[in-house]
């Protein structure tokens, strides 16, 4: 099969044919359909996770049918359209009996602990446990662009923020998990207050039913902009992007008793950030991780989608060939599109 693969960190992948996946006795072989890109498989390119073995085949977003099943496997079968949570369960270990198969002991995650999507055909394991069948009526295309932002914010917002309809939500960063937070927030009756630095992406934050944009880019005090457009502060916020400043605004943005939910990742430099920990004290602010989402919690969002509530579909930017992806992939942090790149001719 034909596949993007990197030898090394932080040099130019390539297209290289490497050998057909085989699927494991729990495990299915999907031919990809649609594949997102993500600033995760940046950072994976970058040496950023410690997870990757090189040589390695980026990619975690992605949507397919599946063309071989392991003898173990007994809900799929060849031909099924299926998508698939970036963080796989095992089911065994004390984290998965709970029902949090985000975050396993042993997890799977093409694209980090394994090969990933960037190619013709990928192996998935564990395939009971986090296959996810996709309705007919929902694209490859926007099925893809769900894998990682959109469902990891729609758990952010819905299971780990609890926002309710009437709350002003906060979303720090409109890349496609910020997008995908505004989308989730409006349709269950939130307030969203969108901040990022570029115009096109504040745009679409309107566009997707934000209430109000705060343009970060003009060096005014993001913090006190927000508190005024929501008469003291979010009952929510989420740091979408990932930074040092990101994660203190957010924070410092909320009103008494409010939620913090970190999504975005913080690396380097920033993996420890400054906490302005008085008012967490004084205020009883709550600050909260969330990792992506479980296989079996896809059929509520899923069910918003189906009513139209939801629509992904809208969050899609470019579609790409698998040629197309090597400078795209390199490019990822000049943040210079907006919504979700996707893969779909390989």
């Amino acid at each position: 099969m034909r596949a993007v693969v990197y030898a090394a960190f932080q040099q130019l992948p390539a297209i290289q044919v490497v050998a057909d996946p085989v699927a494991g006795d729990d495990g299915v072989v999907l031919r990809v359909m649609a594949a997102g890109l993500c600033r995760s498989d940046w950072h994976s390119w970058m040496g950023h996770d410690p997870d990757i073995r090189l040589p390695h085949v980026p990619g975690h977003e992605l949507a397919g049918l599946v063309v071989a099943a392991g003898k173990n496997v007994r809900n799929w079968r060849a031909g099924d359209r299926v998508t698939v949570p970036f963080v796989g369960g095992c089911g065994h270990c004390p984290q998965c009996v709970s029902g949090n198969h985000q975050v396993c002991d042993a997890q799977f995650q093409p694209g980090f602990t394994h090969w990933g999507c960037f190619a013709e055909m990928v192996a998935i394991q564990r395939a009971d446990i986090n296959l996810v069948r996709l309705p007919d009526s929902l694209s490859f295309e926007a099925a893809a662009s769900l894998g990682c932002r959109f469902v990891t914010s729609f758990r952010a917002v819905v299971d780990q923020g609890k926002v309710r309809a009437g709350q002003w939500l906060a979303v720090h960063g409109c890349g496609g998990v910020g997008l995908s937070a505004v989308m989730i927030g409006n349709a269950l009756g939130a307030n969203v207050i969108a901040v990022d630095i570029g115009a096109r992406q504040l745009e679409m934050a309107r566009e997707l039913g934000a209430a109000a944009t705060v343009d970060a880019s003009q060096g005014g005090d993001v913090v006190q902009a927000v508190k005024d457009i929501s008469g003291g502060g979010a009952h929510l916020s989420i740091d979408a992007f990932g930074s040092q400043q990101t994660c203190f605004n957010s924070i410092a943005n909320l009103r008494k008793r409010g939620r913090h939910v970190q999504v975005g990742l913080l690396t380097g430099a920033h993996q420890h950030p400054h906490i302005p920990m008085d008012r967490v004290l004084a205020d009883e602010l709550e600050i909260v991780g969330s990792h992506g989402m479980q296989a079996h919690r896809y059929p509520e969002m899923l069910a918003m989608i189906g009513q139209g509530k939801l629509k992904p579909e809208k969050l899609l930017g470019e579609l790409i060939s698998l040629e197309d992806s090597l400078t795209a992939l390199v490019n990822m942090d000049r943040f210079s599109n907006a919504g979700v790149t996707v893969i779909n001719r390989f």
